[in-house]
């Protein structure tokens, strides 16, 4: 009958090989779920940054809109054919 409490240091040497890899494997996943970490803090730095920007554009935009829709109101209506003057012909 085979001794139930002996060792086989080739298995054991292959359970420390297979532990080991599982280790390094585990000690990259960290690393690079840190790297993403850092990756994405500056992702959404800058989608904070780029919001920010458009939101002030609009905000331009609109008021640029406003006044050129005040100074479309105050030009003088026009009761006949437009007549060219040579700085319209210019441009």
């Amino acid at each position: 009958m085979p001794n139930q409490n002996h060792i086989d240091p080739i298995d054991d040497f292959d359970h420390i090989a297979q532990i080991d890899q599982i280790s390094e494997r585990v000690e990259q996943l960290l690393l690079r779920y840190a790297q993403l970490q850092r990756h994405n803090a500056l992702l959404s730095e800058q989608v904070s940054t780029l919001t920010h920007d458009r939101d002030s554009l609009r905000s331009r935009l609109s008021a640029a809109r406003a006044r050129v829709d005040a100074l479309i109101e105050r030009l003088p209506e026009s009761t006949g054919p437009m007549t060219h003057t040579p700085a319209d012909a210019a441009r």
